[in-house]
């Protein structure tokens, strides 16, 4: 791994994070926001193991992995200003981040639904013969899910290129792993199924990487996937929003001190020359600067995006000329739903 690169990207994350928990208070930002600072590691760390051409499905909690795998900062600022330059046309925010040219497919609020998405887009790509793998990343409360069990069963049957990436912060919201599973040890769960399973439990970005990059090279060399981390890791701001929550009665700030002590962050700059990490800090503030004047420069939807990439459209314009999934009969078929149609089209 090239180090300044490492940092580059680590700090790049954490100063994108501490922007957005800047403004949020500010009600410019349209969507709640779950932040990855103190993960930004494992985010890093995979994706240094990824080519152009793979692929990440990940959680609402993706703010590091987007950036990570190469997603369109000022697409990103933008959407979570709500505005139609944003990844998702200002549709989506934060919890819905998309960039499909940097091989980062959509997230989804719901816990653990992109896992079985990672797991069928793997499966193609070995149907199609296609070089390239997967990596799904998911959080510890996911693997309550029973689509992950699904998943992981279908994965090893059909000896998908992928990787399952667990990062595990030790809390569903509010809850610890250990209030929710009488066994904690994910990876005796997941060899159950002939998987190899792995935990790594220093939260440091190269043993990550080295890992992963070893699980990398098998799939692409032919060996039969799939593979599954768990990353031990630790989020420093509430589940959801931009501040401390070490009052709120479910963790300590003394649980923190040991993950804030291993800060990936810092530990990875002083590797690095003064003038070197100088260039990369000044470097990233100037992109982060210029991307937050896009997002607030930038428009907001305008009607007409009420029903852009929601219903098939034809060449002309009216209510009558589009297809509503569902639909046997035009706006005035007398199925009900005529005034509802005539309404929304009124409005737009």
């Amino acid at each position: 791994m090239n180090i300044k690169k490492v940092y580059r990207e680590l700090f790049r994350i954490r100063r994108v994070e501490e922007e957005i928990a800047r403004i949020y208070p500010s009600d410019k930002i349209k969507s709640p926001v779950h932040l990855s600072i103190g993960q930004e590691a494992v985010s890093v760390a995979v994706c240094e193991a990824l080519v152009p051409g793979d692929i990440v499905f990940g959680t609402y909690r993706s703010h590091a992995l987007y950036l990570a795998k190469g997603g369109d900062l000022r697409a990103m600022f933008a959407e979570m200003y709500g505005k139609v330059t944003g990844c998702a046309r200002g549709k989506g925010g934060s919890m819905h981040l998309v960039d499909i040219p940097a091989g980062f497919m959509g997230t989804s609020a719901v816990v653990g639904t992109t896992i079985a998405n990672a797991v069928g887009y793997a499966y193609g790509l070995k149907l199609q013969s296609k070089p390239h793998i997967v990596a799904s990343f998911f959080g510890d409360g996911a693997v309550d899910e029973g689509a992950f069990y699904e998943s992981l069963n279908f994965a090893h049957l059909k000896q998908v290129p992928l990787i399952f990436i667990c990062e595990n912060n030790g809390y569903a919201i509010h809850t610890p792993q250990s209030a929710r599973q009488r066994d904690v040890n994910l990876c005796d769960r997941v060899g159950a199924y002939g998987i190899p399973a792995t935990r790594i439990e220093s939260g440091d970005v190269f043993e990550i990487h080295r890992h992963v990059q070893e699980a990398a090279d098998a799939l692409r060399s032919g060996q039969p996937g799939p593979f599954f981390f768990e990353c031990l890791t630790y989020r420093w701001k509430e589940h959801v929003g931009p501040n401390d929550d070490f009052d709120a009665g479910y963790r300590s700030r003394e649980e923190a001190q040991a993950w804030m002590a291993n800060d990936q962050v810092r530990l990875a700059g002083e590797k690095l020359s003064d003038p070197e990490r100088m260039e990369v800090e000044q470097n990233v503030e100037a992109e982060i600067a210029a991307a937050i004047a896009f997002a607030e420069n930038s428009s907001f939807p305008g009607a007409s995006e009420l029903t852009t990439d929601v219903y098939e459209e034809s060449e002309q314009d009216g209510p009558d000329d589009f297809v509503w999934r569902g639909d046997t009969g035009g706006h005035g078929s007398g199925d009900g739903r005529g005034p509802i149609r005539d309404a929304i089209w009124s409005g737009c």
